[in-house]
């Protein structure tokens, strides 16, 4: 067996082989992970026989498609939802036989509702491992508030009911393979570990140890945001995405070719927050090289052709990469040669004010700046700056009516990054005197300033879905 993990994302894909047979489970809709499959298939003179996913994923797009097209494998997921690519329909008591060992199939929701649960047995009939999806994870549970507000509860217990009654009783030896690692936005607390068991986390993972009341009460505490292309996710993984061939491949421009491009097309500047506030292209969005795994998907139109700007030109295929597997495909160039290039031949620069948590400190104090926290509703409740406005950086396009035009603003995070991509937004809607805080949250805790513990609401459903 081999995981294939990604970078950002905290996925993972499963690749299992036996007696000249494989079977793939979740992979990714990104050049690297179909390869990655195909090579592990060469490197065994295996024939990938299943393409398996254990729910409608909503946080990355799918390569079932693109995978089934390059090995002729059968695309099996649940029959619980109406998937219209694919082959088999997955339900409660489903066998996949390939090579020497067997895949059960357990329907397990509360994540979802089509959460599926794949339990792999050798030829003795002993149950080895379990690949768990998004229902049980290593440390934590899945979050249960996709499928809509009304449902949580329902879903709480569902899940409840599907790791006490399906998953755990496959035997505390059996391994265990969830579909996300720690950074995940499908789970709070995820470990950082790789590796368990589901003895071990019947010991050791808190949320296994509650009762049901409980556990559906931890539940529905848990505060999330719901990245708006989630909606774009559900559509493609529902329907089978384009295939990756289909895709723009962004083009080096020249400098004369770019300033033609930037017209009408926004650019994505990949550099740190530091370089950004130092120096970028007017109207740019700053979202650092690994933010590209989820932040775009809060800001991109996926009918409009995208420019990138990054650090250095072979960090274009990363963006790019990370774009793929949120579903944007039109990516359309860069700048080759990057902001120095921009720089140097005397075009027009935005600067992004820098703010220590000292100056920061002061300057609340007197009264004469306005700060906006960027970060998620659960790490509000660990506290705040007091006075500081509670904006996340997703929502915040459509709060700008919201926030003050009259005097300084400045844009908090945990240490600077998102509050690098809150000021730029700000300063694309026409905000002049934007500051970054650096450091964060994390660097004003540090200096023993003030910290205030506010009520927290979870988003409102405009908010956390548009």
């Amino acid at each position: 067996m081999r995981r294939m993990k990604a970078e950002g994302l905290a996925h993972n894909t499963y690749f299992i082989s036996s007696g000249g047979e494989a079977v793939v489970i979740d992979p990714r809709r990104e050049a690297g992970d179909i390869e990655n499959c195909m090579d592990l298939a060469r490197g065994r003179c295996t024939k990938i026989k299943y393409i398996l996913e254990t729910h409608r994923n909503e946080d990355f797009t799918i390569g079932s498609v693109d995978l089934k097209k390059r090995t002729g494998a059968k695309i099996g997921h649940s029959a619980n939802t109406p998937f219209t690519y694919g082959d088999i329909a997955l339900k409660e008591g489903d066998s996949l036989p390939f090579g020497d060992m067997m895949l059960n199939v357990l329907e397990t929701p509360g994540h979802t509702c089509d959460s599926l649960t794949y339990v792999l047995h050798a030829s003795d009939g002993i149950p080895l491992a379990a690949f768990t999806g998004d229902a049980l994870f290593i440390g934590s549970t899945g979050r249960i508030d996709l499928p809509g507000k009304d449902v949580e509860e329902k879903n709480a217990r569902a899940l409840y009911h599907s790791i006490h009654d399906k998953i755990l009783p496959s035997g505390d030896h059996v391994l265990l393979y969830p579909a996300h690692g720690a950074g995940s936005v499908c789970g709070v607390g995820i470990s950082d570990r790789d590796e368990s068991t589901l003895g071990y986390e019947r010991m050791t993972n808190a949320q296994l140890s509650m009762d049901e009341d409980t556990f559906v009460k931890t539940k529905l505490e848990e505060k999330f945001v719901r990245p708006t292309y989630f909606r774009k996710m559900e559509q493609y993984n529902l329907h089978g995405p384009p295939l990756l061939e289909s895709r723009m491949k962004p083009e080096a421009l020249s400098l004369a070719e770019f300033k033609g491009a930037v017209r009408d097309r926004p650019i994505v500047d990949t550099r740190t927050p530091p370089a950004f506030g130092g120096g970028h292209i007017p109207g740019s969005y700053s979202i650092w090289l690994e933010g590209m795994t989820l932040f775009p998907g809060w800001l991109l139109d996926y009918d409009r052709e995208t420019l990138l700007l990054t650090d250095r030109d072979e960090d274009v295929k990363t963006a790019d990469k990370f774009l793929a597997r949120l579903g944007y495909d039109k990516c359309c160039g860069y700048l080759c040669g990057g902001f120095d290039v921009w720089q140097n031949a005397g075009m027009p620069i935005e600067y992004t004010h820098d703010i220590s948590v000292e100056e920061l400190n002061g300057r609340l104090a007197a009264g004469d700046i306005t700060l906006t926290d960027v970060r998620e509703p659960a790490e509000w409740e660990r506290g705040i700056v007091p006075g500081a406005a509670m904006t996340f950086v997703g929502h915040l396009p459509q709060r700008l009516p919201d926030l003050p035009r009259n005097k300084p603003i400045a844009t908090m995070c945990s240490v600077g990054h998102r509050g690098s991509i809150g000021a730029s937004i700000l300063e694309r809607a026409g905000y002049t005197n934007v500051y970054n805080v650096l450091g964060g949250f994390k660097a004003w805790k540090n200096k023993g300033y003030a910290v205030t513990t506010p009520k927290v609401t979870a988003p409102k459903p405009e908010e956390a879905v548009t």
